[in-house]
């Protein structure tokens, strides 16, 4: 007997329900982020490793320890991509948009690639809703992106998530804010010690030692200094006027000290919406500022604001749905009514209603079990009789009640009877 093949680790194959989540999830972001002016556009799973290495940073964790790498057959090192925004700048770039259009917004749905230990919520593979606005330097751009995020997860039917927001400063005055944090967990010597990754990211990323989930370390860190009194004045103002704005549409947040990014490119206002239902991966969106990002991979300075929403971590907090009933199961039994169902579901899917056709092999009553396990609404029958006389034995699967119905008139019947039934 052949081995059995079987998927790799940290992926997952997406049957119903899953995939109905995500669907759906696609569809309102399309619907709420094109009322706000997004367009949607779509790059390569697959870039050149340098981008990455450019724009996350070659210090972060993910440049160093979560990318799927790997050399083409000319030696170029090629990388899955690990998130979503240094292609569509890399994009961005490349088309010009700047040359066209005096700010671009743009949104990515599709999968991302991280080599990280799977766990609820968090896979190998994993899927984001991404949003760019590039071309503005305004703390408007940075608030209307914060109320379309939390629109969206309004259309979604999350409640109970909190909205966290912090100010990185900028090139002036973060690195007054980075000496100062050194200083401070170079005074923590002898207090017990950071965990082996914040010791190491005191050389190569101090900021993320203030993100660390250890309770050890958030403990000696209580103390530390506080981004938002390092900003620089024109920093400190943008970010007044993110909270004024936030404050007078009544979207509630917290001032989080603690929040960083774990990517470079990140300055002034960064942001993270977070929830407590599913376990230690509480992060369901995050995003912030970027101005100096398209600038370092090669293009013009332009400015930009942007997040992204984790979907499978979205999909775990939906609230349940029921699973769509098709409306309609054509059953034929024999032959020439087979060709007459066949013939019959055609009009109704052409009418906007969906259904299956019996396919199966077997008797009346396996076919009948087959039409109770499709969910249909209806089971649309044709036997001899009925093939003899130009009609469909029309059978309510819920309440048991049948009855014949010319078959130039199933189209009419059904809607008529259909009320409020959701037959899509």
């Amino acid at each position: 007997m052949a081995a059995h093949v079987s998927r790799i680790k940290g992926f997952a194959d997406m049957f119903p329900p899953d995939s109905d989540a995500f669907g759906f999830l696609e569809d309102t972001a399309r619907r709420v982020f094109s009322r706000c002016g997004f367009v949607e556009l779509r790059t390569p799973v697959l870039e050149y490793t340098d981008l990455f290495r450019r724009s996350i940073g070659e210090e972060t964790d993910v440049v160093q320890k979560e990318m799927f790498t790997f050399p083409d057959r000319n030696d170029r090192l090629m990388t899955l991509r690990p998130e979503a925004t240094a292609g569509v700048m890399r994009a961005y770039i490349e088309d010009a948009r700047h040359t066209r259009e005096s700010v671009s917004r743009l949104f990515t749905t599709g999968p991302m690639f991280r080599y990280e230990r799977p766990q609820k919520g968090r896979m190998r593979q994993f899927h984001q809703l991404n949003c760019e606005c590039l071309g503005s330097h305004s703390p408007y751009a940075d608030a209307d992106m914060i109320a379309m995020l939390m629109r969206f997860l309004r259309e979604i039917g999350l409640r109970e998530l909190t909205l966290k927001i912090n100010s990185l400063g900028c090139s002036t005055c973060r690195p007054l804010f980075k000496q100062a944090l050194v200083e401070y967990l170079n005074g923590l010597a002898g207090q017990g010690g950071l965990c082996e990754d914040c010791s190491r990211r005191m050389q190569t990323n101090p900021l993320r030692v203030l993100d660390c989930k250890q309770e050890g370390c958030r403990r000696l860190t209580d103390a530390a200094p506080r981004l938002l009194d390092f900003n620089c004045p024109d920093c400190r103002a943008h970010f007044d006027t993110v909270i004024r704005l936030l404050e007078a549409e009544h979207i509630p947040f917290e001032l989080d000290h603690r929040l960083v990014r774990g990517l470079d490119y990140y300055c002034r206002t960064t942001f993270e919406v977070v929830s407590g239902n599913i376990g230690s991966q509480s992060a369901v969106a995050g995003g912030g500022r970027y101005d100096g990002l398209v600038k370092s991979l090669g293009g013009p300075d332009v400015p930009g604001v942007g997040f992204a929403c984790g979907m499978e971590r979205l999909a775990l907090l939906l609230p349940q749905q029921a699973p769509k009933r098709p409306l309609f199961y054509a059953l034929g039994m024999n032959e020439d009514a087979r060709a007459l169902c066949f013939s019959l579901a055609q009009r109704l899917r052409e009418a906007g209603f969906a259904g299956e056709i019996h396919t199966g092999d077997g008797g009346f009553k396996s076919a009948m079990r087959q039409a109770g396990k499709s969910g249909a609404h209806y089971c649309l029958i044709i036997g001899e009789d009925e093939a003899a006389s130009g009609t469909v034995m029309v059978k309510d699967m819920d309440s048991g009640e049948q009855q014949a119905v010319p078959q130039s008139d199933v189209v009419q019947h059904l809607a008529s009877t259909l009320g409020g039934t959701d037959h899509e």
